[in-house]
């Protein structure tokens, strides 16, 4: 075993930190090049893209839902461990980066977006699958390489995902309160089995309403740190500014200088709004939309909410607690677990690290239910057999309970592995297909033109043979004009 999880280690590592790294920005910064500065462009229509996203899901999930399934992925215990490390080896400069990671980001995720909701498929219950495995298979027409993406990505978000967070919950209740292991996993099947045995809809519910409350919850307590140290809060941001440009070289982390906030921000960026790594279009291809752009623009705004947002408070409250818990070059990567905790319980109180605790929690179950939505989207492409989906879903809930009692190196190893698989296939797949996502783009722009100018309240209506798409559109998942 310890053979095989050097070996899995080796290979992560290489794959995040050198492949993905550069195939993510390479696709971020193409796709904003022919989107014409997208993000820049429509950054009214992402910002007010939830208003009226939980209408009309006619017997589907709604586009506010498939935008909250794909916020408890991304909002989760890596914005607060993760935000952490990267500012212990990168220093306050890795933030900078990482909010220009998330700009790029935003036409990625637009982009897989986009392409989810084109080439989804209607199912017989009235729901869409769509994401990754379908535009592969249907737009590029490899139906099979669509499959060995459907795989790769249901073992590693219906059985390894729930396996780790659950490792994370058992690990933030031992160190609060001194809960045993055995017990927590008793905790977390009672929590997770009703929701993941009642398919992607409950996952969908559940999430619109947990997801956004606990981002929202702690947004505002990072809010009220800063309200009530504002000082601290302006040097924060100046020490932001400084670290990233190489201003003041004690900033610097442990790597050193520059090339450290710059990689480590890089790095955080990427990996924590998950644009192009292909599970939110999972989700977003679920939901029932007038147009693809909309789930788009929804998606995109996804990004902004994770990184601009909760990364950037993570990294606030810890830089607002000053030297007390936090030293740039000096505090060390083991730290990294607790920091955030920490830094807030040195501002509000001695009293933060239950509730805190708890967070961590709410965001591990959070991931869990989002994941294995991801999951279940990948072995409905898969199969339509109903046995198919039980399984996976028993198996998931079993994941869980033994991922709280036991030590998942090698399974997070494997996670990581088989999530980077699947993201190169996704990333080379969006840039052979952007030619729909461009189409579909032409498609709203010039229906809001035309809206502007006769009728502003109507929203635009996507069809299968728009004039501006590639070629027609097969399947009944989007009406024809004629």
């Amino acid at each position: 075993m310890t053979t095989i999880n050097d070996l899995l280690t080796l290979t992560s590592d290489w794959l995040f930190s050198t492949v993905l790294v550069w195939l993510l920005i390479g696709a971020g910064a193409y796709f904003t090049i022919r989107t014409h500065g997208l993000q820049l462009r429509h950054v009214h229509a992402i910002l007010s893209a939830v208003r009226g996203s939980r209408d009309g899901a006619h017997g589907g999930i709604t586009s506010f839902q498939a935008f909250a399934v794909g916020l408890a992925c991304r909002v989760g215990t890596g914005n607060i461990v993760g935000v952490a490390l990267a500012l212990i080896l990168g220093g306050p400069g890795a933030v900078l980066w990482m909010w220009v990671v998330a700009v790029v980001g935003t036409a990625t995720a637009f982009s897989e977006s986009t392409l989810a909701q084109v080439f989804k498929v209607r199912r017989a219950d009235g729901t869409f699958r769509g994401g990754p495995a379908h535009y592969i298979a249907r737009g590029l027409g490899l139906p099979a390489l669509g499959a060995v993406f459907a795989i790769v990505f249901m073992i590693a978000n219906g059985l390894a995902m729930p396996m780790v967070q659950a490792n994370a919950i058992a690990a933030a209740l031992q160190a609060a309160q001194g809960i045993a292991p055995w017990a927590t996993a008793l905790l977390v099947v009672a929590l997770v089995a009703p929701v993941l045995l009642g398919g992607l809809r409950t996952m969908a519910r559940v999430a619109e309403y947990l997801a956004p409350i606990m981002a929202l919850a702690y947004l505002l307590l990072v809010a009220g740190i800063l309200i009530l140290h504002p000082a601290a809060a302006l040097q924060a941001l100046i020490s932001i500014f400084e670290g990233a440009f190489g201003l003041r070289p004690g900033l610097a982390g442990l790597a050193g200088g520059l090339v450290a906030a710059l990689l480590n921000g890089v790095r955080r960026g990427l990996f924590s709004n998950e644009a192009g790594l292909g599970g939110a279009a999972c989700a977003a291809g679920s939901a029932t939309v007038t147009h693809p752009v909309k789930q788009g623009f929804i998606q995109a705004f996804g990004v902004v909410v994770d990184t601009l947002l909760i990364c950037t408070a993570t990294a606030l409250a810890i830089l607002v607690a000053g030297p007390a818990v936090f030293r740039p070059g000096v505090t060390v990567a083991d730290a990294a677990g607790s920091l955030t905790q920490d830094a807030i319980a040195s501002l509000v109180g001695e009293w933060s690290r239950w509730p805190m605790a708890m967070l961590i929690v709410v965001l591990a179950y959070t991931t869990i239910i989002g994941a294995f939505s991801y999951a279940q989207v990948c072995v409905d492409y898969l199969t339509d057999k109903p046995w198919a989906a039980r399984g996976l879903q028993v198996a998931a809930v079993a994941c869980a309970g033994v991922g709280a009692v036991q030590k998942l190196t090698t399974v997070w190893t494997l996670a990581d592995v088989l999530l980077g698989l699947g993201a190169i296939l996704n990333l080379v797949a969006l840039v052979l297909l952007s030619r729909w996502v461009l189409g579909a783009l032409r498609d709203w722009e010039a229906q809001r033109g035309r809206a502007s100018q006769s009728a502003p309240g109507d929203e635009p209506l996507f069809y299968a043979d728009s004039p501006h798409l590639p070629a027609e559109l097969e399947g009944d998942a989007w009406p024809r004009r004629s």
